[in-house]
C-alpha cells in the first residue's frame, strides 16, 4: 500500500460574528461600539474618546478590520454555517482534514454558534446532517465508515465526554506525528440521529460555572472530532481508500478577572483557560509572522498540541471569531479582533489522505495460498530438526541417580 495525495497551501479562512447587546449590558448602559459595514469590514470605536476633543484626532483608537466574512447580530445559524463550513463537507468525503474553531471572550456566543439550541441548531447539528446527506447520496458506490469522539480539555486536564469514568487521557504522537488521544472512547455509526444524541449528553457532562460575565460560563474546551473513511464498494478490487479527520472544537472564553468577579477555583480555572489560550494565541503569532519564524511552540498546552494539524499541519481550518458589540467589552472585543487579524495571515499545506492498493483480489489470494504453504513448509523443517535432535541426546537407559527415578 502506498499513501499518496499531492499537498497544496491553503490560507486560513477567518470569520467574525458580532452579536447583540445583552440584558446586562443595556442596564449597565453600554453603548455600541464595533459595528459591521459589510460582508467584510467591521469597525471598532475607542468608547473612551471624546468626538469634539481635536487634539486627539490624529491618534484615534477607532479601527478597521477585514475578514473573510462577518456577521452581524442580524446573522441566522444557517447563515453562519453556509459561509464558513458547509463547504468542507466536499473536501472532507475527498479525505481532507477540516477544522473550525469558535474563538473568542466569555459570554460571546461561541457555544450557541457551534452547539446552538433545538430550534436554532449549530454547526456541530448542521455539519453532520449535511455530511451524512453527502453519505447517503454516493452509499450506492461507496462504503463509508464514519466514528467520532468528543471531549474536554479542562484545567489542561482531557476528559471523554461520552465516558467520564475513565479519568484524565494523555496525548499521543504516532510515527507520522498525528496528534491522538490514547484511550479515547470512538463511537462508529451512520446515523446522524444518534451522534446527535451523544453529543447532548457529553455536552452536559461539560465543566460549566456562573461567572459575572456569563450564568452559563464554558470552563473548558469542548472537541468533537469525527473520522471519515471511504471506498469503493467492488470486490474486485480496491482502488482507493480516502479517510480524513474534522475538528470542532468550541474553546472556552477568554476573560480578566475583573470582568468575572471571579474568586477561589473560579480564579484558578480562569488562569488555566487564559494559559491556554494565551498559548494558542502565541502560535498564532508565530504561524503569522512575516519574518518566517519556522519554530511554533505548540507543546505549552494540550490545546495547541491537539490543533497542531489545525493550525499548521495538513487541515483546511475556519476560525470563527466572536465579539460583543458593548461599550463595556472594548479590551475583550480589540484583543480578539487583533488575534483573528494575524490569523488571516496563517496558511496551511493541505493533502488529500489518500491509500492506492496496487494489487487485485486475486493477486491477494495468491499471495495468501503461498504464504500459508511457506508457513506449512517451515513448521515442517523446524519438527524435522527438533525430531533429529531429539534422537542425538535421547539417552535409553538410567544412571540410577534420584534425578532419573
Amino acid at each position: 500500500m502506498k499513501e499518496t495525495g499531492e499537498s497544496k497551501e491553503q490560507q486560513l479562512t477567518v470569520a467574525l460574528r458580532i452579536r447583540p447587546l445583552s440584558d446586562a449590558e443595556q442596564e449597565e448602559g453600554a453603548t455600541i461600539v464595533a459595528h459591521r459595514v459589510d460582508e467584510q469590514v467591521v469597525v471598532l470605536m475607542d468608547p473612551m474618546e471624546d468626538p469634539d476633543d481635536i487634539l486627539r484626532a490624529n491618534r484615534s483608537r477607532e479601527k478597521t478590520y477585514m475578514f473573510d466574512v462577518a456577521f452581524d447580530f442580524s446573522a441566522s445559524q444557517e447563515e453562519v454555517y453556509r459561509a464558513t463550513t458547509k463547504g468542507l463537507i466536499e473536501g472532507l468525503i475527498s479525505g481532507y482534514n477540516a477544522t473550525v474553531f469558535a474563538y473568542g471572550p466569555t459570554g460571546c456566543g461561541k457555544t450557541y454558534t457551534m452547539l446552538g439550541t433545538d430550534k436554532e441548531p449549530g454547526i456541530y447539528v448542521r455539519t453532520l446532517n449535511d455530511l451524512f446527506r453527502a453519505i447517503e447520496e454516493t452509499s450506492d458506490d461507496m462504503l463509508y465508515s464514519v466514528s467520532m469522539s468528543y471531549l474536554e480539555i479542562y484545567n489542561e486536564m482531557i476528559r471523554d465526554l461520552l465516558n467520564p469514568s475513565s479519568g484524565f487521557l494523555d496525548l499521543r504522537e504516532d510515527a507520522k506525528g498525528v496528534i491522538q488521544v490514547a484511550g479515547i472512547t470512538e463511537v462508529s455509526t451512520i446515523n446522524a440521529q444518534e451522534i446527535m444524541e451523544l453529543l447532548m449528553k457529553g455536552n452536559k457532562l461539560r465543566t460549566q460555572e456562573p461567572t459575572a460575565a456569563n450564568k452559563t460560563s464554558s470552563r473548558s474546551h469542548a472537541v468533537l472530532q469525527v473520522a471519515v473513511k471511504q471506498q469503493s464498494r467492488s470486490r474486485d478490487v480496491l482502488q482507493e481508500v480516502r479517510f480524513a479527520r474534522l475538528f470542532m472544537i468550541d474553546l472556552a472564553g477568554s476573560e480578566r478577572a475583573a470582568q468575572t468577579q471571579n474568586r477561589g477555583q473560579r480564579l484558578k480555572e480562569g488562569a488555566h483557560i487564559n494559559r491556554s489560550l494565551l498559548a494558542l494565541g502565541n502560535c498564532i503569532n508565530a504561524l503569522s509572522d512575516k519574518a518566517g519564524n519556522k519554530y511554533v511552540n505548540y507543546r505549552d498546552s494540550k490545546l495547541t498540541r491537539l490543533l497542531k494539524d489545525s493550525l499548521g499541519g495538513n487541515s483546511r481550518t475556519v476560525m470563527i471569531a466572536h465579539i460583543s458589540p458593548a461599550s463595556v467589552a472594548f479590551e475583550e472585543s480589540r484583543n480578539t479582533l487583533t488575534y483573528a487579524d494575524r490569523a488571516k495571515s496563517i496558511r496551511t499545506r493541505v493533502k488529500k489522505n489518500l491509500i492506492n492498493v496496487s494489487y487485485h483480489i486475486a493477486q491477494y489470494t495468491s499471495i495468501i495460498s503461498d504464504l500459508r504453504s511457506e508457513i506449512q513448509r517451515l513448521k515442517k523443517k523446524i519438527a524435522d530438526q527438533a525430531g533429529h535432535i531429539y534422537s542425538i541426546t535421547y539417552y535409553p537407559f538410567f544412571c540410577g541417580c534420584w534425578l532419573c527415578l
